[in-house]
């Protein structure tokens, strides 16, 4: 037998909505109840899906400072910019890749506000992508929450 998580999850979830939550004699408890499944759907979800969504996520910000860093006169945030561009995702366990995203989005903080401090299009164009990529970002987080 080879457990898998996420469907797991998803019947235990299934479980105390439908089947505990409404036995329950307190509203509080009941409400309690159904908080922990919604819980355990996110869960469930996140434990398919996060592997996948964070080397997406890497990739795309690595990518971003690879074609932005060009552009950068700063010397110090360039090489940064450059050594970030070449680092590859060596583990896919989501604690090594949650801390090489939050090293990743600490770089573009400083590239987005280096770029904003600029003039010029080619400043406009790099902040665009950076918008585009965090709008794309905020997007591939989004739960889906279907049995809602």
């Amino acid at each position: 037998m080879r457990p898998e998580v996420s469907p797991i999850l998803g019947k235990l979830a299934a479980h105390l909505l439908g089947e505990i939550a409404p036995r329950l004699p307190v509203d509080y408890l009941q409400k309690s109840t159904m908080l922990v499944s919604m819980m355990l759907m996110v869960v469930a979800e996140e434990s398919d899906r996060g592997a996948e969504r964070r080397v997406q996520e890497n990739r795309a910000l690595r990518r971003l400072f690879g074609e932005s860093a060009r552009g950068i006169a700063d010397r110090e945030l360039r090489s940064r910019l450059e050594a970030a561009a070449e680092e590859v995702d060596e583990s896919l366990s989501l604690s090594a890749l949650d801390r090489a995203n939050d090293a990743l989005r600490s770089l573009l903080v400083d590239l987005h506000g280096h770029v904003e401090e600029l003039e010029g299009s080619d400043a406009r164009e790099v902040e665009a992508v950076i918008w585009r990529e965090l709008r794309t970002s905020t997007e591939r987080r989004a739960l889906s929450m279907d049995p809602f």
